[in-house]
């Protein structure tokens, strides 16, 4: 990382659960740099309406603490899906998600890319994908968070799970420039790109950024691996304990595309293992080079 780079921000994924207004101090209290949060059930469809006053008070807190924020839009979202009603709900999840993180201050909401479902499809996947995402983009200004796409695992029928599947991906949005990539360690590494390896962290993210193009890498969800590398199995540990290691991580906080971007833990264990890996974390951007 270039000496004059801005270090990357170590935080971890929050429960909100009625409690939103607290989240940004609760993950200060832990040790994190940045938080991220759920804005309603991760697993349904309900568009939960914010709070103003709760919002207010979340905005001020992470503020204060210069605390980037981002905000997971639900599972369920699939643009791909051959399901009209599902990708309508999707398309309108996105913007939910996207509104509800403009009222809280979010710097990103992270979309997963979704599969085609069925075999042969994928083209008009894609085509719905661009049909949804474009208008999205094209509406956000400049103060609003970021769209942060986010590559799945490889299960399924995954339109965007490899950096190859990230440029087609890309292309389909016209690479326009409010569509980010959230890179999550875990589901890299299952999709086929050995992070384990020595240099392996160094060389995906040298692609992703040769592929992606410079500064469109926003956020990072550090999570270690319970399956190994190619398994196409999204199964999250804990940093150092999973088939990733801890030295990939040491790769991946001095790599310069991920200066001063926020990294966040999305591991198990609750509270104090999320406090035990950031200061895990913090020790391994201390020590690179």
């Amino acid at each position: 990382m270039p000496p004059n780079a801005s270090p990357p921000l170590v935080g971890t994924h929050l429960p909100a659960a009625g409690k939103l207004a607290t989240v940004p101090i609760r993950a200060h209290e832990l040790g994190a740099e940045s938080v991220q949060v759920f804005l309603g059930n991760p697993r349904g469809w309900a568009r939960t309406p914010g709070v103003p006053e709760t919002d207010a008070a979340f905005r001020e807190a992470a503020a204060q603490l210069s605390m980037p924020v981002l905000v997971h839009a639900p599972y369920l979202i699939n643009l791909g899906s051959p399901t009209p009603e599902t990708y309508e709900r999707s398309r309108v999840s996105v913007e939910h998600a996207l509104l509800r993180g403009n009222e809280i201050g979010a710097t990103g909401v992270v979309v997963h890319t979704g599969s085609c479902v069925a075999e042969g499809s994928d083209d008009v996947a894609m085509k719905q994908v661009r049909d949804a995402l474009l208008p999205v983009l094209d509406a956000l200004d400049d103060d609003a968070p970021a769209l942060m796409l986010e590559p799945t695992a490889g299960q399924g029928r995954s339109l965007c799970a490899t950096v190859d599947d990230l440029g087609r991906y890309l292309d389909v949005l016209d690479y326009h420039p409010r569509a980010k990539i959230c890179f999550d360690t875990c589901h890299f590494f299952a999709a086929g790109h050995d992070l384990a390896t020595p240099g392996g962290m160094t060389a995906t993210l040298d692609a992703l950024v040769e592929v992606a193009g410079p500064g469109r890498l926003a956020a990072v969800h550090a999570n270690d691996s319970k399956d190994v590398c190619g398994a196409f199995r999204d199964r999250h540990e804990r940093i150092g304990a999973g088939h990733i290691g801890a030295e990939a991580f040491r790769e991946l906080l001095r790599h310069p595309a991920v200066a001063g971007l926020p990294v966040v833990l999305e591991t198990p264990d609750g509270p104090e293992a999320y406090r035990e890996d950031m200061a895990l974390l913090r020790s391994l951007r201390r020590s690179s080079p």
